[in-house]
Formats: structure tokens, sequence, C-alpha cells
């Protein structure tokens, strides 16, 4: 009798794979665990087992596996349900979630590429012959191939010595960036307790004969009576024009101390450090709202004015549910966020606390999987960022989703094209854990989910201590240059509320959803604007690096000195990025400190984390950036918000401009006035009557609702309507314009619903190829799966004409 097993490929796969094992393997193997298959000519891939039986394949001869690379299963059922459903709903293929799901940690495949851990020490003599035949290679060769170890070992199964080297963290897969950043130590100074007393001080400093040291002993007492935060040992030098080795003398005579600080993000105080949670009475009665609605709905919608304490309250649902020994997912839009949020749910509840995300290695990501796996105390409540829901829970008892209304949520590239919001609730359903939905500008989706009674609503239109909403100052324009009242990209009134906060000792957060120095170079002679060669967009002019990028396929060249054009040498920048803006405020404010905070200046595992360390310790008094910025951060000294220019956001065409300009500016307007004093935000625009920012200023969710409704009822959009993407890409322009003529009539053909296309996008060629997209309108009266079904039956008959073989197609599902 031949035995069986059934397995998922990570490839862009539809169906599963069968092949033969032995009888002992038959035993052994369980429903997700990994094994080493065969596929192609000579092709090696990590496949994950689903289910064992006895039923040759009839259209092909089962190879035999090489490995079991498992003890015990990685994967649970619960989760090979919710792959089949994610799969099912975002019309993509069972093989591309499996990819998506697993850390690339555990997914060897024969194109893998190793290299040796950096900084490492190796024991040698607790490596096997084999491991130290690899290791020995990795010596003499910087990287190496799975199909070069092959042939070292002349073995044709490597992937176990491999996955024990990768386990004894002496080699590393390729594709992990090595890590530069070390968390920078800061070296404060504070005055030795002996001298807290007044009588103490005087004595110290008639004792002290040496004049430099006295003088910085004087310099620190100045320094400490006008400044609120704790004085770093480069300020006080600094500051009292003195040296590193008079500050030593004084520390060896115990007149200072010192102290070095990494991540000094907020001072908690005395309550939050003794774990004991206390909300206020407003977050109390949310908080009870809610238990009550989780009895008889799994969903619930807390709407909280930003800095109205939503985190405490998930804190304290966390800790309710900690006691029933459930896991708990807190899932959150950016990475920048888990930074603070992390520190912060720490201080409650110690190290149960585990985070996952994709700047963390591959190494990390699996110790964090593994732990989840063993339901280990140690990763019972799990942060990170949507790919964290595809960990192998078991005992889901809670689902958080912070700033749900975050566009961050929706995968983009590559395939499972799925919003983590929508698959999360899905994944709570089959555990049947509760899920709390939490949102200051919620998405309107989800708002009208609450209305029309499928999720419940919570709301929470308190700021924490009663702290006032700040105040919306608006600037025209347009009014403003006419008065020539603008200096750069400021206006009189944004300097002018700038320089009072800083006067004040103030942080000041400034918004411009651009990076780079300028979007446009431009001849003044000709008009020309370089373009970049692969793609349909003008080249960003980055003034750091001084040259010109392309932001969709990282196209670059060095800043031409004239026109390519008309060979003339007068070029000059249109728009404004973040870059600008940072230069242009150290003219203004030449001895202040900037910061700016983008793509670019974010780049390594630890990028956001130095950037909020030094704005929370105010070594930085402006901090500039692009959305990272509207996120729900939380600094408590920061008075004032400038919003540089609000219309590149409203007139974008998108229909959910409007909804997502009014998230953008509330969000960042939210980060203002965090603690006892009211906020400011001031917002530049052209149109300064517009609705939205009338809405903005007005703090008018429930007006921007009902305005937007009407306007997706009327025009077939979400919540009405479920909206499908397909995406056609080619080489051939023609061939673009050929096929999706094709796919456009048989869709309309058979779908009785609007099927709007072929369209050239706004950016209409990307890395060389061009593009078609054609989008379905699903009205929520019509089954999405039995439409989800014939769509997918005229996809496949598309790819089976040989013409368009060639042509790309991406099917994104609820898209935007």
């Amino acid at each position: 009798m031949l035995h069986f097993v059934e397995v998922i490929l990570p490839l862009a796969l539809d169906k599963t794979f069968t092949y033969q094992v032995s009888e002992a393997e038959f035993k052994y193997i369980k429903p997700g665990m990994r094994i080493a298959v065969p596929f192609g000519k000579s092709k090696m891939y990590t496949a994950l087992a689903i289910e064992t039986h006895q039923n040759p394949p009839t259209l092909y001869e089962a190879k035999e596996i090489h490995q079991i690379l498992d003890e015990n299963s990685i994967v649970n059922d619960i989760q090979l349900k919710h792959w089949q459903w994610i799969a099912s709903y975002y019309m993509c293929s069972i093989g591309e979630v499996y990819r998506a799901a697993l850390p690339s940690g555990f997914l060897l495949e024969s194109e893998t590429v190793i290299s040796l851990k950096q900084g490492e020490l190796v024991d040698e003599k607790a490596l096997s012959d084999d491991e130290f035949l690899v290791f020995e290679a990795l010596q003499h060769q910087s990287s190496l191939k799975v199909s070069d170890v092959i042939s070292i070992l002349n073995k044709k199964n490597v992937f176990p010595v491999l996955q024990k080297l990768i386990d004894k963290k002496v080699v590393a897969l390729q594709e992990e960036m090595h890590e530069t950043y070390k968390p920078k130590l800061v070296r404060y100074i504070k005055l030795h307790l002996n001298y807290s007393t007044d009588e103490r001080l005087n004595e110290l400093l008639n004792s002290i004969k040496a004049e430099k040291q006295k003088e910085l002993l004087l310099s620190y007492f100045q320094l400490n009576a006008t400044e609120k935060k704790p004085i770093s040992a480069k300020q006080l030098i600094d500051f009292a024009s003195s040296n590193s080795s008079v500050l030593k003398k004084l520390i060896e005579k115990e007149v200072f101390e010192e102290y070095h600080l990494i991540q000094d993000r907020t001072d908690f105080n005395e309550a939050e450090n003794a774990k004991h949670l206390s909300l206020s009475q407003s977050q109390q009665k949310a908080l009870d709202e809610i238990k009550n609605h989780f009895a008889t709905k799994d969903v619930c919608l807390l709407h909280g004015v930003t800095s109205s304490g939503k985190t405490e309250i998930y804190s304290k649902l966390i800790q309710e549910t900690m006691k029933t020994g459930k896991q708990i997912l807190f899932l959150l839009p950016e990475i920048a966020l888990t930074t603070q949020l992390v520190s912060r749910l720490r201080k409650f509840f110690g190290n149960k606390v585990a985070v996952f995300h994709s700047k963390y290695s591959n190494n990390e990501r699996v110790e964090v999987w593994n732990q989840v796996l063993q339901n280990s105390t140690k990763a019972q409540v799990v942060i990170g960022a949507r790919s964290a829901m595809f960990l192998p829970f078991s005992d889901l008892g809670l689902v958080i989703v912070d700033e749900e209304h975050e566009q961050n949520f929706k995968q983009t590239d590559p395939a499972p094209r799925y919003h983590a919001r929508d698959a999360v609730t899905v994944l709570a359903k089959f555990h049947q854990a509760k899920v709390l939905l939490g949102s200051a500008t919620p998405s309107l989706e989800t708002y009208y989910n609450t209305q029309s009674q499928k999720y419940a609503l919570v709301e929470l239109f308190e700021r924490f201590n009663n702290t006032p909403l700040p105040e919306v100052i608006l600037v025209d324009l347009k009014d403003k240059y006419f008065r020539k009242q603008m200096n750069g990209h400021f206006s009189d009134s944004l300097i002018e509320e700038i320089t009072t906060a800083l006067s004040l000792g103030e942080q000041v957060i400034l918004f411009q959803n651009r990076r780079g120095y300028a979007p446009l170079l431009e001849c003044m002679t000709c008009g020309h604007i370089p373009q970049c060669p692969n793609c349909d967009v003008s080249l960003t002019y980055h003034k750091y690096k001084n040259q010109l990028r392309c932001h969709y396929c990282g196209h670059s060249i060095a800043k031409p000195t004239n026109c390519h054009q008309c060979s003339s040498v007068d070029l000059t920048t249109k728009g404004f990025g973040t870059e600008q803006i940072e230069l242009e405020l150290a003219t203004l404010f030449p001895n202040k400190k900037i910061l700016r905070m983008d793509q670019d200046t974010t780049r390594g595992k630890f990028g956001y984390d130095t950037i909020i360390d030094k704005f929370q310790n105010r070594e930085v008094d402006i901090l500039v950036g692009t959305q990272m910025l509207a996120k729900g951060l939380d600094f408590d000294n920061v008075s004032l918000v400038g919003i540089l220019n609000a219309d590149n956001m409203l007139y974008f065409p998108d229909f959910r401009a409007f909804e997502r300009s009014y998230q953008m500016m509330a969000q960042v307007s939210g980060r203002a006035g965090r603690a006892e004093k009211r906020g400011k935000v001031v917002i530049q625009t052209y149109n300064p009557s517009h609705n939205t920012i009338q809405q903005v200023t007005h703090n008018d969710y429930k007006g921007m609702f009902k305005e937007q409704l009407y306007e997706r009822q009327i025009f077939k959009y979400p919540p009405f309507f479920k909206l499908i993407k397909i995406t056609l890409r080619h080489k051939e322009y023609e061939k673009v314009k050929e096929s999706s003529m094709w796919l456009y009539q048989v869709l309309s053909q058979h779908l009785k619903m609007p099927v709007l296309g072929p369209e050239e996008p706004a950016v209409s060629k990307i890395r060389n190829e061009y593009i078609r997209t054609i989008v379905i309108k699903i009205p929520d009266t019509v089954s999405p799966q039995s439409t989800k079904k014939t769509i997918q039956k005229i996809l496949n008959s598309f790819d089976v004409i040989s013409q368009y073989r060639s042509v790309k197609l991406v099917v994104n599902v609820d898209f935007g």
C-alpha cells in the first residue's frame, strides 16, 4: 500500500501537491509540519504538510519527499482554515498566503543565499562535520547559495544542516539587513544626593577652590533653573565653555553623579510604575460599555477623540483577558508606533509582551513564532504590524486593532493583498475571540457597520485629564502670498506661533506629506522636467544626496547642472518636500535642533526609535515629517502642530481623498497639547472654506461621515459596493491595450453590475511596464463569493490565451 502526503508549496500556485512517503514517515507526519520537497527539475522548497492519505495523484507521478524538517507542527488547523479564507476572499493562491504567513527563516529553498552571521563567536567544537564544512567554506566566500552547499557536502538534502546552523546563530539568511545602529547611550549629569540641602550646598561652594570647577558647578545651577529636563554632559560642557576633564574631576569628588539613558521614552509617573492602572470616570464608563456590548456582539468600535486615553482602556481589557489565560493580539498600523506602545505596555505587563514586525531579523521572528506556538507566557500579548495576525495562536481571547482607519493595514504588494483589520476579524471569529477597533477618526466602512448594528459602538469625547482639544488656526495662503507675508513656505502667523512655543521651551511638529526636497526640477528656458526612464513620473529632487530619484522604481541620477533638452543652466525646483522644510527651518531658527522623520531617515530597525527617543528626551525642538507623524504618538511637551499645505491631500484622485484628508489632519492635530496646556494647530491652505477643512476645524466627524456617505451611495462606492481592481501590466503598450479590452468585454458580458475601464491610471508606466486597470463594483445585494468565482473563471480563461500569457494580472479586492 502506497502512502502520500498533501503539501502546500510557497509559490503562487492554487492547488496542493501530492508526494510519496514511507510508512514510518506516514505515521510521523502531522498537518502543519514542514517538509523539504523537490519541485520541477532541480529546485528544492520547504513545503507544508496539510494531510496524509493513500490516494495516488492521477495527473502525475508522485515524487518522494526529501526530509521532514520539524518534530512538531508549526502551523495549526485554525491557521490553515484562516489561510483558505484569505485565499478565497482576496482571490489569491494558498501558496502566496503560506509564503506571506511564515517568517522567511522557516522557508529555505534552493535559491536562498546564506552568509556568516556578523560579530558572533562560533564554538567550532560544537559543529558536526557537515556544519563545519559549510562554516569553513564561508570563511573563504562571503555568501553561498543552497545549491553551492549541496555540491560542497555532496548531498542532495542540506536543509537540516542549514537549519541547525541558523539555530546555532552561525549563519544568517542574506535578506536580513545588517543593523549598523546601536542604541545611543547619552550621558546625563545630576548633583550628588549629599548636596540636597542648602547648607551642604554652601559648604560645597566654599570648599571648591579650582576656578574652572566652580564655574562648571555654577553653570549647572544656572541650567538647572532654566531647563525643565535632564542635563546631558555635552550640554553642560558646551554651556560652561568647559571641557570633560574638569567634569571628570567633579565626578571623582562625588559632587556630580553621571547616569546613562538609552531610552528614556516617557517619564512614567509612580502610579504607573506600581503597575496600577487607574482610569478616569469617562474611561471607566467606556470600558464598562465595551464589556456589556461584548456579551452580545463580537466586534466593538471605540470612537475616542485624540488623547482621550484609549491605550489605558486597551491595557485594562488586556489585563482582564490575561487573567483568563488567553492570548491577546494588538495590531498597529505603523512600526513607529510599536516602539512607544511596547514600552508603555511592558510597564504594566512586564515580559509577557512580544513584538513582531518586518524590521525584525529572521531569527527574532522565528523566536516569537515559537513562543506563540508553545503558548508561552513570554508572548501572551503580541504587539505587531499587520503580519502579526499570521502567528500560530491556539487560544486567542482578544484582538485590538488600534488606529483601525489606517490604510497601512491593507497589504498592496505582493499577494495576498489582504486588509488586516477585516482578516483579523474573521480570525477572531474562528477563535471565538472579541475584537476591539479603536480610532479617533474611524473609517467610513467601520462607522457605517456600527450604524447598521453590525458592530457595537462606544464613544469617548473627553480628552484625558479634561485637556481641551487644540485650537485650530486657518491660514489663507492666497492672502498671505498676496500681502507678501510669506517667508519660504512659512506664513508670518506660523513663524510667530513657532517662535512663541520655542521660547516657552515647548516642542513643535510640522507636517508635510511629501519626502525629498522638491517634486520637480524644471528648466526655466524650455520648460523641460526630467522624467524617470522606467516610469511615467517626474524625478524627485533630493538635496542631501544631490540627486534626482524616482519614488516608484528607485532609479536615480546626479542632479544635472544644465537642462538635458536645451543645455540651459537656468534650472529651478517646484513644490516642496520634507527636506526643503528642514533646510528652511535651519535658516529661520539657526540655534534650534531640527529633525526629519520620513522614509529616508528611518530605514534601519532602530530608525524610528532613535528619532522618537531624541524627541521624547527633548533633545529636538522641531520635528518635520510625513504621515508617519500622524499616528498615535504621544509627546507631552508638544504645544504646536503645523500643517504646511493641506491642499495636496484634498485634491488627490481617489474616492477616499476627503475622508483620508480629514483623518490625517485630525490625527496630526491630535499630537498637540496632550499635557496640561491647550495646544494649537496651524493649517496653511489655499482654500480655508473647503468643507473638509471646516470639519477638521470644528472636529465634526459626524458631519464628514454624513456628507461622504451620501456621495458614496450616489457614486456606487463602499460601504454600499465592494470593489475589485484588476491591474494588467506588460512591456508592450499594444499588448496591454488589447488584452485589457478583451478582459473588460468578457467581464461586462458575464457580470450584471458596473464594470469600469480599461483605464490608464495616473501613473501609467512603472518599471518599464505599461498599466491598465479595470474596476468591478459589486452591490451589497449580490453575493460577493459567487461573483468572485465568475471573475476567477474568466481570469483562468484569460491565462489560457497564448498571446496574453505574458501579461501580468493582479487582483486587488477591497483596494484603496
